[in-house]
Formats: C-alpha cells, sequence, structure tokens
C-alpha cells in the first residue's frame, strides 16, 4: 500500500459523516508504518475499543469504512479464523467487525476480522499469531496477498452497496 496521510484517510470514509470522520482518532505514527508489508491501514480506536477503522484501495480511490466491534467472547478456548487473512487465533484475537452501509439504511455488513486488524502483519510473517497461526498453504506469498486483497474489496464493496460511483 502506499504511504496516505491524515487528511486523506479522514476524506476516504464511506459510512459515516464528514463531521464524525473528522473527529475520528487517526494513527499518529503514520510516518513509521511499514506502508510495503500493508495491503490496508487498520486500526482500533485508543479511546474506544468498541470502534475501529480500516482503509484500503479499492478499484482507483482510498475506501475507508468505520467498524463496531461486538463484545468479546469470554471462556471459550477455541480458535476462530479471520475472513479477510485466513489467520486463526485463540481467544479474543479475531472479533465480529461490524460498518454501517455507506447507502444510509439501517443495514450493516459484519465480518470475523483480526482484532488488532495486523492481517498484513500476519500474512507476511512480520508478527506471529501464536502456534498454528497460520496453515500451511501451496500458495505464494503473491497470490496469498492477492486474496486478502480480494477478501478485503469484498467486504469493502458489500458496505458500498446501493452507492452510486463517484
Amino acid at each position: 500500500m502506499r504511504p496516505i496521510a491524515e487528511p486523506e484517510i479522514r476524506a476516504s470514509f464511506v459510512n459515516c459523516t464528514k463531521g464524525e470522520a473528522k473527529r475520528l482518532a487517526v494513527p499518529r505514527d503514520l510516518a513509521t508504518r511499514p506502508w510495503d508489508d500493508l495491503d490496508f491501514l487498520g486500526w482500533q480506536d485508543p479511546a474506544s475499543p468498541g470502534r475501529a477503522y480500516l482503509v484500503a484501495e479499492h478499484g482507483d480511490r482510498l475506501v475507508g469504512v468505520a467498524l463496531r466491534r461486538t463484545p468479546p467472547r469470554t471462556g471459550l478456548a477455541r480458535r476462530s479464523m479471520c475472513s479477510l487473512c485466513l489467520t486463526t487465533h485463540t481467544g479474543d484475537g479475531v472479533s465480529l467487525l461490524t460498518a454501517r452501509r455507506a447507502a444510509g439504511n439501517a443495514d450493516s455488513v459484519g465480518a470475523y476480522i483480526c482484532t488488532d486488524l495486523a492481517c498484513s502483519l500476519y500474512l507476511r510473517g512480520k508478527k506471529d499469531a501464536g502456534p498454528g497461526g497460520r496453515m500451511h498453504e501451496s500458495l505464494t506469498l503473491e497470490e496469498k496477498i492477492d486474496r486478502t486483497t480480494a477478501n478485503v474489496s469484498e467486504f469493502l464493496q458489500k458496505v458500498r452497496a446501493g452507492v452510486s460511483p463517484s
């Protein structure tokens, strides 16, 4: 992913108002992010554990979505799989994140995603998901990246469903 600046990030959001986008907490470490290793920019709101954000290149533009995290399941020791990067985690390492549809109706779209939104780093082996976190696959890294990018695009397309292209 190419490096992006705060104004681009704020302008990319499709499922919140301009006022909400202006007030959301953008990461302060944009200059030091490993952009070459990122397929999308994802972060949690440090002031609100129930909020997260995802910004990705979708077609020829940046698309950002505000996400809500469901409360973590407690007492479960089984593994859950991220629907974007297919990394498995124990405990609360995967969360159901929901996004309001951009069309303005009350519908929302959800997906099980790595809670820390570090899918790109797990995929490349830059972050460890623990024993059994990454399944052995015969795909090349490039093919895994393409699959993850396609999964992110599919999620963003669902959020944008019903919105005319601009």
